[in-house]
């Protein structure tokens, strides 16, 4: 049961009778397995208990034995009738925080509601016969994976360490890059359910405010159950949910981050998940990579026009193969029009029906060699494409040109450093396809028209699409189309996200 659905019989404030304080928390935690209460008695006489959740204490860190003597020894003289109740309970309270303050975060709480959350987020509770507060202290000790790195975002060159799924580990990758008070970290709690912590970074002075000021509207009108991963964020942060491209760059690589948070973006780290969210999100942002810095810039910029070729070639190959083979057959020479003509004389189909064959099938293999175990799904997806393209050949249902060109389009389909842009085209081209066979070349130009104008269109956080292209910016696009050399780089001119004029 979630701490804003008590029971009507619940009280929000807590009392000094430890009993009726432990029955409240035992009927908001009714049918909880993994909550344990452990009671206990001080040398005085007074009644205790602690509670926690297990598997969310760190029981190494700060034991609770421990903590249960350390109790006991704050009162060794035995309490009379004379003594004051009141100044027992000051000094007790005063004790514990003087001693246990120098182990961990503790607070004193009187709001049940607070303390149940709390317990839930992986503190401990303390309870006392005759006092009206709980004591709760900051002990989390959620099992985690060891920094790793990045399973989608292969490094070349460049630091091997990867976010993970602890918000705190995550938030202390980012803060050994940068160590400067200039980096902030401002934290939010989304979700009535999950009460998943997110943590908004950016570099003060780097970052426009108004563009800190957008990421934290958006996300403080988020209202949802539930956040399970940083998907759940992005679609209700993005300006336009509809569209198939994504206007928010998401990593798991924090030297990538920190390169955004440096020209002036904000990061989102969510809990829970090793992928952080980094807007604004600009298109030819998505076709950079990390390792275009590591490295030369005479090769870096040779590796982003190859980049700029394979977003070209794995949108338009097969469009062009259907309307050349179906429209313009005068476009193609001679030579390799006889050798297209004689491999298709025995194909049944035109050239949009093997074209989709190809490519659904291609598709299909690829989602299969990502869902089937690693070592099967890699020998899936190489062997099924050999078999199945050399046995559809054989068979006459597909011509070898159309394999060839089907090949090209997916080797140009992995050369996108962000997975979901290349989603995005590797979508897109189905429609292309049906636009080549209906209208030919002019059908292809059409539709290319009606998506460089949606793009255009787009913003991300205030900043355009296609900046610095369109609105053509003279500063910034020394390091787009190619990589610039470094001490030209060290006189651009201020990001887009800080100067939108």
């Amino acid at each position: 049961m979630a701490p804003n659905q008590q029971p009507d019989n619940v009280a929000g404030m807590l009392n000094e009778n430890l009993n009726e304080n432990l029955k409240q928390f035992q009927a908001v935690f009714k049918n909880c397995a993994d909550i344990h209460y452990r009671q206990f008695e001080l040398k005085t006489g007074q009644q205790g208990v602690l509670i926690y959740l297990s598997g969310m204490v760190d029981t190494d860190a700060i034991d609770l034995d421990m903590t249960r003597q350390l109790i006991e020894s704050c009162m060794t003289e035995n309490s009379t009738s004379a003594e004051d109740s009141a100044r027992l309970t000051e000094n007790l309270q005063h004790t514990i925080q003087s001693k246990l303050g120098f182990t961990s975060q503790v607070n004193w709480n009187d709001d049940f509601y607070s303390s149940v959350e709390q317990i839930l987020s992986g503190d401990y509770a303390l309870l006392l016969d005759g006092m009206a507060q709980v004591l709760t202290i900051n002990a989390k000790g959620l099992e985690t994976r060891a920094i790793e790195e990045p399973a989608t975002e292969a490094v070349i060159r460049g630091p091997r360490d990867g976010f993970q799924e602890s918000i705190s580990t995550n938030m202390s990758l980012i803060r050994r890059r940068l160590m400067t008070a200039q980096l902030k970290m401002e934290m939010v709690t989304i979700g009535r359910l999950t009460k998943t912590e997110i943590a908004i970074t950016y570099l003060e002075g780097n970052a426009g405010e108004d563009l800190i000021a957008e990421v934290k509207k958006r996300i403080g009108r988020i209202q949802i159950d539930a956040i399970l991963e940083s998907c759940n964020i992005e679609e209700l942060i993005e300006d336009n949910s509809l569209s198939p491209f994504p206007q928010v760059m998401v990593t798991e690589r924090p030297d990538k981050v920190v390169g955004n948070l440096l020209e002036g973006r904000v990061g989102i780290i969510i809990d829970n998940t090793p992928f952080v969210i980094v807007v604004p999100g600009t298109f030819f942002q998505m076709l950079q990579s990390p390792e275009d810095y590591y490295q030369r810039y005479i090769i870096a910029s040779a590796i982003r026009l190859l980049r700029l070729l394979s977003v070209v070639s794995s949108l338009l190959l097969p469009s062009l193969y259907i309307a050349l083979t179906t429209y313009h057959h005068e476009m193609i020479p001679t030579m390799l029009l006889i050798s297209i003509a004689s491999s298709r004389e025995t194909v049944p189909f035109p050239a949009v029906v093997e074209a989709l064959v190809m490519e659904v099938a291609f598709e299909g293999l690829r989602e299969a060699g990502v869902r089937l175990p690693r070592p099967v799904g890699q020998a899936v997806s190489i062997v099924g494409a050999l078999v199945i393209g050399q046995a559809a050949v054989a068979a006459g249902i597909v011509s070898s040109p159309l394999v060839i060109v089907i090949s090209m389009t997916g080797i140009a389909s992995f050369l996108f450093p962000s997975f979901q842009l290349g989603l995005a085209f590797r979508l897109l081209r189905f429609p292309m396809m049906i636009a080549a066979a209906t209208f030919g070349l002019y059908g292809i130009l059409m539709l290319l028209l009606f998506m460089l104008l949606h793009m255009l269109s787009l913003q991300s956080f205030g900043t355009p699409y296609m900046t610095p292209l369109a609105p053509f910016s003279r500063g910034a696009i020394k390091d787009v189309i190619t990589r610039a050399n470094r001490r030209l780089m060290l006189k651009q001119g201020p990001h887009p996200s800080k100067d939108r004029s």
